[in-house]
C-alpha cells in the first residue's frame, strides 16, 4: 500500500495551509508537510519527495497583477538554488508521474495561470480566472453538482456538495469554444447549482462569480489534477456548516473531507 506524502505550499500570502494540511491528515495521509515556497527555491525541500501537491487558498503576493499572476511568474522564472532548474521544471516532472495535484481558490488561480489546467503536458495558459460579475469579493456558501462522467478522482462517488467560496476573481474565462469543449470532454467536474431547479446556473448568487454554465472547477484528462474555487478544507466537520444547529441530520463528517479521502484512496 502506497504511503501518501502531501506537500502543502505556503508563503507570500497563502492563508489556508493549516486547514489544508489538517484535511490531508484527517483523510488518512501519512504526511502533510507545510513548506514555504522559498524552501523549495532554496533547495531545502523537493517536490520529488512527495506524491500529493496541494496549492491552498489565500492571496499570493496580494494578487498584484491579477490573482496569482506574480506567483505564476515566480514558478516560471525563479531558479532553484545551485541549479538552472525552475520550479516549473520540477512541477512538470511531478505531474508526469503517478501523482495528484489539488489547487483550491488562489491555488486554482495559480494552476490556470501556469497552464497546469486544463492541459498539464503543454503548460501553456488556455483559460483564466477573472473578476466576479458582482464586482466584489464573495464570501458565501454555494451548492454544486459533480459530473458523474468526469475522470476527476477527487469527485468520484460525490453527487452534490455544499461548500463556502471566498474570492474576488473566480469567473472562468477562455477563448470562444474552449469551455464548451472542456464540458463535452467532462473536464468540468463541478458546477454551481440553482437550489430551486437543481440545475447548473449562471445566475447570482447561486453562481457567485458568473462562470459560464456554472463551472466551479476543472480537471485534466487523467483526472489527477483538479482545481476548484470553493474551499473543501473549510467543511471537515458538521460544526463548520453555518446552519449545523438547525440541521440535526447533518453527518458528523463535513462534505469537503470526501474530496481529500478520494485523493488518498487514489494514491493508495
Amino acid at each position: 500500500m502506497a504511503s501518501v506524502r502531501a506537500l502543502v505550499v505556503a508563503g507570500n500570502g497563502t492563508n489556508c495551509e493549516r486547514e489544508t494540511a489538517f484535511a490531508c491528515l484527517s483523510a488518512g495521509a501519512e504526511r502533510a508537510d507545510i513548506v514555504p515556497i522559498w524552501d523549495l527555491l532554496a533547495g531545502e525541500a523537493r517536490l520529488g519527495d512527495y506524491n500529493f501537491l496541494l496549492l491552498p487558498g489565500g492571496f499570493m503576493d496580494g494578487d498584484d497583477l491579477g490573482s496569482a499572476r506574480a506567483a505564476a511568474n515566480r514558478y516560471r522564472r525563479a531558479r532553484i538554488a545551485g541549479s538552472e532548474r525552475r520550479l516549473l521544471d520540477d512541477l512538470g516532472e511531478f505531474v508526469s508521474r503517478d501523482t495528484l495535484v489539488l489547487g483550491i481558490c488562489n491555488g486554482f488561480q495559480l494552476m490556470v495561470k501556469l497552464g497546469l489546467l486544463p492541459e498539464p503536458r503543454r503548460l501553456e495558459q488556455r483559460v483564466t480566472l477573472t473578476f466576479n460579475d458582482s464586482g466584489r469579493f464573495e464570501d458565501r456558501w454555494v451548492a454544486m453538482a459533480c459530473d458523474p462522467k468526469s475522470p476527476c478522482v477527487f469527485t468520484r462517488g460525490i453527487e452534490r456538495l455544499e461548500l463556502p467560496v471566498r474570492h474576488g476573481e473566480g469567473k472562468l474565462l477562455a477563448a470562444p469554444g474552449v469551455l464548451e469543449d472542456l464540458g463535452l470532454r467532462n473536464l468540468v467536474p463541478l458546477r454551481y447549482l440553482d437550489p430551486a431547479t437543481g440545475r447548473p446556473t449562471e445566475e447570482y448568487p447561486a453562481n457567485p462569480n458568473g462562470s459560464p454554465d456554472g463551472a466551479a472547477g476543472l480537471c485534466d484528462e487523467s483526472g489527477r489534477i483538479f482545481g476548484l474555487m470553493p474551499h473543501p478544507e473549510c467543511f471537515l466537520h458538521r460544526t463548520h456548516h453555518p446552519r449545523w444547529t438547525r440541521l440535526p441530520d447533518l453527518p458528523e463528517e463535513g462534505a469537503g473531507l470526501r474530496i481529500f479521502r478520494n485523493a488518498v484512496s487514489a494514491l493508495r
